[in-house]
């Protein structure tokens, strides 16, 4: 088959500034070529050319960063190219643009986190993009618990795949090709003879490694080979200094341990600083999909503590491959855990060797390709079942199997003049209103109508979000601290409004987190700083 994979408009594959969704899809990549005729559609990024052919598969790369301008690109391109199925990831809100481009191309939907909560997409626009996908592939079976709860139509279309790792290049620190590497770091930092607690990671609040540093001032008084690293910055290749970073250096300067703080490291070399560790710890607080640093740890044969956050647990066997801590709010809790594996050396050994054995076997990345595979044919099985129409009454459109109604579609379609984004939107709502008619659904004309004036709104939101960034770069660099000026929430008419008090649809923010949940404090509007990712919910 002819397939497009379609990836977020947050950061480029390959995944050169990082991202699991990234890792993901060029972990899979050399197994699905084999098979078939791949094109990879993605964001643009300065250090990648707009389009290129690696290994046998096509990259295109369309401006993004913000959803609007990329789902008019992705839409754009779909309509031009004909593709027999299309693999989107992440993006629930791309699945009617895309069908409305392509109304015959298979549609399979890969999910990383729970972008089906209403907060996220419509409710109403949710229904029907269950109905228009034939798979649905989530990273955690929490992720697809999570879409059941809101869609149980949802069920059957749901499975599991999870994530991977090249166990040639994740290795143990004691591997005969990593042995050098890890003398080399922990000499070089100063920590050649001490026990490397690790954590890696985004540099956020939803992170909580802020609870590993309040846990350590204890176990240094009984472990006195104690040593800490923390991998990561706040938001990828991004080593601003937010509030929240500061207050975490600020913890780990009273240590009475060393403490190196890496900022942004590489994608291409982390696995060096996996190598030079001992334990590794996942500290989440928040309801995570499954953290991929998990999958890295066991190849890296480290033992884990981890939290029962989300889908985190899911590759956990307690007390063979590490610990799961059940309140991660409580710093103590950490410090019991790691004080088990500091007093029980072989424990620590056995639990490393446990998760090596754990990766090799069941997290290689030919799995995930075989299992993607699987979740392909079964789509287009899903042609042979249902007569070899496009796809059911259930969708958007449906594609009638009489051939003369298709070359009369055809041809309307050529001779149909090129729409604007905001015609080809209004259409896709008429489309949306006319089959919940059909379907006997509720339906919001008011909601519809507000949809369509979106557009104008979204632009304002986005100028106004540059000229705030532009001054948030400023401040930072005058004063080496994050202002407080960007979004608030309203909460007495609960909307989101702006700096000038106008309002602003949370949809077409994409913000990095759950919006309505812990950034709202009593009465008190909370104020956003755009550099920061102290959320609830990231997205990649």
């Amino acid at each position: 088959m002819n397939i497009l994979m379609v990836c977020t408009e947050k950061l480029p594959v390959p995944p050169v500034l990082g991202g699991a969704i990234q890792t993901y899809i060029s972990g899979a990549l050399p197994y699905l070529r084999k098979q078939h005729e791949i094109t990879v559609l993605g964001v643009n990024d300065a250090s990648l050319p707009d389009n290129e052919t690696m290994d046998d598969v096509h990259y295109v790369r369309v401006p993004g960063k913000v959803f609007e301008v990329y789902r008019e690109a992705v839409a754009a391109y779909v309509a031009k190219h004909n593709f027999d199925l299309i693999h989107i990831f992440n993006r629930p809100r791309l699945v009617l643009p895309i069908r409305n481009a392509a109304p015959e191309a298979k549609i399979t939907l890969s999910m990383h986190n729970d972008m089906f909560k209403p907060e996220k997409i419509d409710p109403q626009q949710a229904e029907l993009v269950v109905e228009e996908v034939s798979r649905i592939v989530t990273v955690s079976d929490y992720i697809g618990d999570v879409i059941r709860g809101f869609y149980p139509k949802a069920d059957h279309k749901i499975s599991t795949i999870y994530s991977g790792v090249d166990t040639t290049r994740f290795l143990p620190g004691t591997d005969p090709e990593m042995r050098s590497i890890r003398s080399q770091i922990r000499k070089e930092n100063q920590i050649e003879d001490k026990t490397v607690l690790m954590f890696a990671g985004r540099l956020s609040r939803n992170k909580g490694v802020d609870k590993l540093v309040l846990a350590l001032p204890e176990l240094a008084k009984k472990h006195k080979d104690l040593a800490l690293v923390i991998v990561g910055s706040k938001w990828f290749s991004q080593d601003d200094v937010t509030d929240y970073v500061a207050y975490v250096r600020a913890l780990a300067n009273r240590l009475s341990i060393p403490v190196v703080t890496t900022g942004f490291v590489s994608p291409a070399n982390i696995q060096n600083w996996y190598a030079a560790a001992d334990i590794f710890v996942c500290t989440s607080i928040w309801q995570e999909p499954l953290a991929r640093v998990h999958y890295e740890a066991m190849a890296a044969g480290l033992p884990i503590i981890t939290t029962a956050r989300g889908g985190n647990p899911e590759v956990m066997e307690e007390g063979k491959n590490g610990f799961i801590v059940h309140d991660p709010e409580n710093p103590e809790h950490f410090a019991e855990k790691i004080n088990q594996l500091l007093s029980n050396r072989s424990l620590l050994k056995s639990m490393g060797s446990y998760g090596r054995s754990l990766a090799e076997s069941k997290y290689e990345w030919n799995r995930v390709g075989a299992q993607i595979l699987e979740a392909w044919a079964q789509a287009k099985q899903d042609d042979v079942m249902l007569g070899d129409s496009s796809h059911d009454e259930g969708g958007v459109e449906t594609v009638e199997t009489n051939a003369e109604d298709n070359d009369e579609q055809q041809q309307e379609q050529v001779i149909e003049p090129q729409m604007q984004p905001q015609q080809e939107e209004s259409k896709l709502n008429k489309i949306v209103i006319e089959h919940m008619k059909e379907q006997k659904m509720p339906i919001m004309e008011e909601q519809v109508q507000t949809n369509e004036m979106k557009k104008e709104t979204e632009v304002q939101w986005t100028l106004m979000k540059n000229k705030v960034e532009e001054r948030q770069k400023s401040a930072h660099k005058q004063a080496k601290q994050p202002s407080k000026l960007s979004i608030a929430s309203d909460v007495n008419n609960g909307k989101l409004i702006n700096i000038w008090g106008e309002p602003i649809d949370s949809r077409s923010m994409e913000a990095e987190g759950d919006i309505w949940g812990d950034n709202v404090k009593g009465n008190t509007p909370v104020v956003y700083d755009p550099f920061e990712t102290e959320y609830s919910n990231p997205f990649d």
